[in-house]
């Protein structure tokens, strides 16, 4: 139990963090205004240089080799429906850490995923 508990911690933790931080940097870097290999080149230039997109890849890596984990001891069955509360971290995070706004229907569809993720993990035993 103990080791679920960390594995899906890092997973939905480790991974939305990663995604918020990525979000964070683009955001900074501005969109790409065409798809010509200059502007693409130019993108990718200003991308690296800000800590938030590095930090935000360690991340992930570390929520992928989580979840490789979680594969290798559970169940598919199990484990993606319960790393499902990427989306409710997301939604907080994006509120806390991005400032954005989420509406009433999208926390409605948080509340939704807690519900059938907590059916996923009480069906389990």
């Amino acid at each position: 139990m103990f080791l679920q508990v960390i594995l899906f911690t890092l997973i939905v933790v480790a991974g939305t963090g990663g995604e918020l931080c990525v979000s964070r940097a683009m955001k900074k870097v501005g969109e790409a205004k065409s798809f010509y290999p200059a502007e693409i080149f130019r993108v990718l230039k200003r991308a690296v240089r800000i800590p938030w997109l590095w930090l935000g890849i360690s991340l992930m890596a570390v929520a992928f080799f989580s979840l490789l984990g979680a594969l290798s001891l559970y169940a598919v069955s199990f484990v993606v429906p319960v790393t499902a509360l990427s989306y409710v971290a997301g939604a907080v995070g994006s509120v806390v850490f991005l400032r954005e706004r989420v509406s009433g229907a999208r926390w409605l569809g948080v509340l939704l995923v807690t519900i059938g993720v907590t059916l996923v993990f009480l069906g389990r035993r």
